[in-house]
This record gives structure tokens, C-alpha cells and sequence, in this order.
């Protein structure tokens, strides 16, 4: 089924070898740009156009065209090569339009060599823009996905291609042109109307509908930051149509207006230039309040987004249908916040520069035509703001109602303590493939959490920190703080929590995660070890305890620091000689085969010189051969030890106990809110899932 994409929205490729077809209501310039993992262009041999059409992997036409056909072999662009970029321009004079706005907008349809298509966008909200990035494909963890980007640039393409920080780029962009020559004996001239030719109404290039019906996404990665130009073009996502735009195309070439996979209640939407005269009607074979195709993601409400279906993603089986849903509900969250806040930090900037340039001159600083200047910047700065906030809101609404739908869909292994499905879960048979952590949040949207999943099994160890967060040291205040506060219940105090509260609060996280990876793990498949030199974790280490899943409470002081610590470097040594030998037959009958998670209570507290290099050990060898580790710790505690112990903390997960930003995404690096995953107050569903798991280990 082909994938229908708004801007932002990406998806995964399934081949490496593509044609990506562009159809267009005039003729446009195509062209292709080979970016590194920083999306920047090394140079001109970057580029595939009209005078350089090939290149490594990559082929386009020569010619300016209604239509384009573009060759892609993903396996054979180089190394360094990590974003390829479609650009489509207007190649300008003759009776070609000058704008995308003045045209129907052209769409990009991502295709296999065998004519499958594989995932189809169409560019509207487009306006004076004369160039732009449709899509790209890009690569993540050795696959490919396409993204929609819909980027629009008024400079043409010699603003593009400075955007993506190729030297000499208007050079470039006049030897485009003038390989393409379009004349009066060269221009090709535009297909006829496609509404009756093809069987499929949905591969027809609508025109723009008002800005008010589309699903905006955040479109750009973190290194490809808008620049000005294009907030000035209006293609950022708070784009609108502004009065005096373009004129539509003539009424006697019919147009599709509408989305191609959402209902209508209208024949058409209000045209973007009331001064420009009626909307075209919509074509005659496609009735005016249904859509000519079927929705691929469940039924379409009227006037509004495809309803949101749980496990629309890619992948093998629904949990892994459902961990990649979840990333990239977090991958649009970061940039259309991304988005906001570039858009918001060039409205403060505009406003800034026209204040400063209204009191430039000291005659004219006083007076009425002073305050009107000053009047004037204020609601430009206000109105690019509201922009901004209302594409910001229509992605946020999306995105909560997948997250409504979403939720209640996760597997245990993903799922809040307080979901149903804990209460009638058993022991699997298969290990997941990933594991909840917490949940995150950013300040723009705090009642809209993103589950916070890692892979199984654990790579690299986990460290609570239980010292004080980093908003007690200045840290960017976040208004979805108190909202997690409150919901972690009866955990914390009306006011900020003392270092003994902060300390009983970790070691309660650290059994909650102990108790959720037993949990979901096979029978017999996972065991848990603790190091509590003080003795201090007895009240919160009972569950594990009255459960049976610890036969007694951790011996204290160093004697039992050192026997775990002993066991389990036994453990990681005999492994890896197994490993190493191909003879894991070969194994002690005592050795347990089980995962291990050593939980560290109050590290550094016990531990002497010897003590801390096995810990090291552990923490750089044990996750290959099922030893993970858990620190339970305050860094500060932890100084005596100076920076010996600098590369352990480098290497472990920092979690918290309490809602703390100190997470940043790899996209645009936001720091994100993160809330650990606690029992609701009063609720017994740890302990009830921790006696299930015992029992279950128990049976024959």
C-alpha cells in the first residue's frame, strides 16, 4: 500500500533501487543533492542536474519537464553519503510561471524499479517560492527511509543550494540554467489533465489546499537549522497564504483541490486570493464528499486527518510495528518544537532589527511616526508568533491523538504501570525487543508524554541518579515539572524532596525496572543481584524479597560487596571463554543462565580500589554476555574517588527519580523531560508482578 506523506513524515524503504517520479502542472528543473551525515553538499560533484546528470547511484534527466522519472541505487552512493535530496526548480522565462504558487502543485512519488509505488507526497502550501526540496531519503542504522520535506526557497536554487553550505553555489545555480536552456524550441509543454487518464485518482497532483486543512511536521534535521530566507518565504510551519498570492491555474484545466486521502464536505476550498477569481471545481469523476481511494490508515473522518491506527509502522510483528511507531512520534515531536522555536527565534529577531532600525536615527525617535513603526514590528512579531503557535498546536492535536490510541496498544515490555495489561499478564515465552524506561515530555507540550524505549538487551548500563536534579542547579524551568511531580503520587512531598526522600526514591525505581525486566523476560530468563553495603535499601528491596526472586536481603559491608563482585566477574570470564570457543555446552552445571542486573545501592559507599576495577569490568564486558549493571547513585558522593571514575559514568544510561531535563535527542538536541515509570499511588501491581514472576520461575 503506498504511503501518503505530509511534510515532516517519513517513511521506510523496503529496496534500494528506486525511481522517485515527479509530476508537475508545468515544467520544472530536477535534480538530485548527495549530502553527508550533516545533510552539507562537499562540493558541485555533490549535485546530479541537467548539465551533470550523472552521478555515483544517481541519474536525472536533462531537461526541464512536466514530468521526471530519477534513478537512485542506494547501495551504490558512496560512503560519506548519508542524505539524497530531491530538488525540483522553475527554470523561469518564457511563459513559464515564476512561482510554485502560480501552478498546480507538483507531487513526488518514490517508486521500485517494477512500479510499485512505495510512498507518495504532494508539495502544497508552496507560494513564491521558485525552488524546493521535496524529499530526501536518508539513511539511520543502515536502512533507508524517505522523508517529506517540502522546504521552499524564494531565492531559487541558488539560495537552496547555499542553504545546504555548497561553496560558489550561485555558479552552480547559473550552470543549471544554462544547461537546461529553456526556449520557446525547448519547453515542454505540460500534460493534459489527469483526472480522467489514470485509473488511480490518487496518483494526480492536487494544487495547494488553504494552509488550515494540512497536517504541518517539523521538516528539517537538526544540522539543516532554517535560515532566514525561508521564514521570510513563508514555507516554514506556520505558512499561510497571504493576500495578492499568485493567481490559480485557469478553470478549463481541472484541478483536484482535495487531499488525496481525506474527505471533503466542499467541491473545493476557498480560493488562498479572493481577488483572483472563483476556485476551480473539482474534477467531475471524483464525488465531491468521498474520496476515489481507500484510506490506508483506518476510516477518515470528515474534514479532517486520517484517524490514527495503532501498529501503522513498519516492521515484522506488531511489537515491532508498534517500538517504531512510538520513535517516530518522538522524531515529530523534536522537530515540529524544532520548528516552533526557529520560527519564534526569527519573529524575536525580526522584531529586534526593525526596533533597532526604527531608533536609528535620533530625529525621528520621538513622535507619532515612531510609535507607529514601533506599533507595526510588535503585531508582525505577534502575528508570526500566533503562526507559528497554531502549526505548532495542529501538530501537537495529531500527535495526542495518536498517542491516545497508541497507549492503550503496548505490549507490557512497553507499557505504563498503570495499563490494564499488567493485570492479566503472564509469562512470555520470547524475550521483547525493547523495554520502557520512563516517559518524556518538552515544556511546549508537557501533557503530551513519548514512552521512552531501549533496546533489548541492554547495551550499555543504567545509572539512577540520587542526588539533587539539575533543576535545583538553575536548569531550564520546564512547566510539565510539577505536572510530574504530582503524578508520581505518594513517592514525593508536597515540597521538593530531601536527600533521604531522593535516595529511597531511586532504589524504589531501580526495583520497579528490576521487577518490569523479570517480568518480560522468559521464565528463568532473568535474575537479579544486589550490593547494599550500609543495608540501607531493606525497605524497598522487600518486594523483591517476600516474592522470592531475592532469597534474602544483600549481605552488608565489604565482604558482600566482594562475594557478588567475584561471582559475576567468574561469570563474564567463563562466558566469554564459551563465546570465544563456540562451546557454550561446555559450561559449569552451577553456572545460573539466566540474565543477570546487578542494582548497586549508594555506589561508591563499600567500595574500595579493587572493588571498583571488577565494577569497571563489569560494566564494559558484562553486557555482551548478559551482566548488566544498575547503579543507584549520587555523582557527588562519589569525588573521593576523583576522576578515576570519570569513564564509568560516561558509559551508563543517567536516569532519575524524579522528572529532570537532561536528555537530548540526536536531531536538533532538545532537552528533553524525563519522569520515571512509578506504581500509581496504592497500587500493588510491582509486587503482584513480581510474585507472577517468581511463580512462574518456580514451575517445572
Amino acid at each position: 500500500m503506498t504511503a501518503e506523506l505530509v511534510r515532516g513524515q517519513n517513511h521506510a524503504l523496503d529496496r534500494t533501487r528506486v525511481e522517485i517520479r515527479v509530476a508537475a502542472g508545468g515544467p520544472v528543473i530536477a535534480g538530485v543533492t548527495l549530502g553527508g551525515a550533516d545533510g552539507r553538499l562537499a562540493g558541485p560533484e555533490a549535485v546530479a542536474h541537467p548539465g551533470a546528470p550523472r552521478r555515483t547511484g544517481v541519474e536525472v534527466p536533462r531537461q526541464a519537464a512536466a514530468e521526471h522519472r530519477i534513478v537512485v541505487d542506494l547501495d551504490a552512493l558512496p560512503e560519506a553519503v548519508h542524505r539524497v535530496g530531491v530538488l525540483l526548480a522553475l527554470p523561469g522565462g518564457g511563459s513559464a510561471p515564476s512561482a510554485f504558487g502560480a501552478a498546480a502543485a507538483p507531487s513526488v512519488t518514490v517508486t521500485g524499479l517494477d512500479g510499485t509505488a512505495l510512498a507518495r507526497y504532494t508539495l502544497t502550501g508552496l507560494g513564491p517560492e521558485s525552488a524546493v526540496v521535496a524529499v530526501e531519503l536518508y539513511r539511520r542504522q543502515g536502512a533507508w527511509k524517505v522523508r517529506a520535506v517540502g522546504q521552499g526557497y524564494e531565492g531559487g536554487l541558488r539560495a537552496m543550494l547555499h542553504d545546504q553550505g555548497l561553496p560558489r553555489a550561485a555558479d552552480l545555480a547559473a550552470e543549471i540554467e544554462q544547461a537546461v536552456g529553456l526556449g520557446p524550441d525547448g519547453e515542454v509543454p505540460a500534460p493534459a489533465p489527469v483526472a480522467a487518464a489514470r485509473a488511480d485518482s490518487s496518483a494526480a497532483a492536487p494544487a495547494a489546499p488553504p494552509a488550515g486543512d494540512l497536517p504541518t511536521s517539523a521538516h528539517r534535521m537538526a544540522s539543516d537549522a532554517p535560515t532566514a530566507s525561508a521564514h521570510e518565504t513563508g514555507t516554514g510551519p506556520a505558512a499561510a497564504p497571504e493576500a495578492g498570492a499568485p493567481p490559480t491555474p485557469p478553470t478549463d484545466t481541472p484541478v483536484d483541490y482535495r487531499h488525496p486521502r481525506r474527505h471533503t464536505t466542499t467541491s473545493a476550498p476557498p480560493d488562498p486570493a479572493p481577488s483572483a477569481g472563483p476556485p476551480p471545481s473539482a474534477p467531475a469523476d471524483v464525488p465531491a464528499t468521498t474520496d476515489a481511494t481507500t484510506p490506508p490508515h483506518g476510516p477518515v473522518p470528515p474534514d479532517g486527518p486520517p484517524v490514527p491506527v495503532a501498529g501503522d509502522a513498519v516492521g515484522w510483528s506488531m511489537e515491532e510495528r508498534l517500538y517504531h511507531q512510538v520513535w517516530g512520534m518522538f522524531e515529530d515531536l523534536a522537530r515540529s518544537v524544532a520548528a516552533y522555536r526557529s520560527a519564534a527565534d526569527f519573529a524575536r529577531t525580526r522584531l529586534e532589527e526593525e526596533l533597532d532600525e526604527a531608533l536609528a536615527d535620533p530625529r525621528s525617535r520621538l513622535g507619532t511616526a515612531a510609535d507607529a513603526a514601533r506599533a507595526t514590528a510588535r503585531d508582525r512579531h505577534a502575528t508570526l508568533l500566533a503562526r507559528a503557535r497554531a502549526a505548532l498546536d495542529r501538530d501537537l492535536g495529531q500527535l495526542a491523538a495518536e498517542s491516545e490510541v497508541v497507549e492503550p496498544a503496548l505490549p507490557p515490555a512497553f507499557a505504563g504501570w498503570d495499563s490494564p495489561v499488567w493485570q492479566a499478564h503472564h509469562a512470555s515465552q520470547e524475550r521483547p525487543m525493547a523495554l520502557r524506561l520512563g516517559d518524556l515530555h518538552l515544556p511546549e507540550a508537557p501533557d503530551l508524554r513519548i514512552p521512552m524505549l531501549v533496546r533489548l538487551p541492554l547495551e550499555r548500563g543504567l545509572w539512577i541518579d540520587s542526588g539533587p536534579p539539575a533543576q535545583a542547579h538553575g536548569g531550564r524551568p520546564d512547566p510539565g515539572r510539577e505536572v510530574g511531580r504530582r503524578e508520581l503520587g505518594s513517592a514525593l512531598t508536597d515540597g521538593p524532596p530531601d536527600e533521604a526522600a531522593l535516595r529511597r526514591l531511586a532504589m524504589e525505581t531501580a526495583v520497579a525496572l528490576a521487577a518490569r525486566l523479570l517480568a518480560v523476560h522468559p521464565p528463568g530468563g532473568f535474575a537479579v543481584q544486589v550490593i547494599d553495603p550500609a543495608g540501607g535499601a531493606a525497605p524497598a528491596l522487600a518486594p523483591l524479597v517476600e516474592s522470592g526472586v531475592l532469597p534474602a536481603l544483600p549481605v552488608p559491608g565489604a565482604p558482600g560487596v566482594a562475594s557478588v563482585l567475584d561471582d559475576l566477574t567468574r561469570r563474564v570470564e567463563l562466558k566469554q571463554m564459551a563465546v570465544r570457543h563456540r562451546a557454550v555446552d561446555a559450561l559449569p552445571p552451577d553456572l545460573d543462565p539466566a540474565d543477570q542486573l546487578l542494582i548497586v545501592h549508594d555506589f561508591p559507599y563499600g567500595f574500595d580500589d579493587r572493588a571498583l576495577t571488577r565494577l569497571r569490568y563489569l560494566a564494559d564486558e558484562g553486557p555482551a554476555v548478559g551482566v548488566h549493571l544498575l547503579l543507584v547513585a549520587d555523582r557527588a558522593g562519589a569525588r573521593e574517588h576523583g576522576p578515576v571514575l570519570d569513564p564509568l559514568w560516561r558509559s551508563l544510561l543517567r536516569i532519575t527519580p524524579v522528572p529532570d531535563a537532561h536528555l537530548a535527542d540526536p536531531w536538533v538536541g532538545h532537552a528533553w523531560t524525563y519522569e520515571p515509570l512509578l506504581a500509581p499511588r496504592g497500587s500493588q501491581v510491582v509486587r503482584q508482578t513480581l510474585e507472577r514472576a517468581a511463580a512462574a520461575r518456580r514451575l517445572p
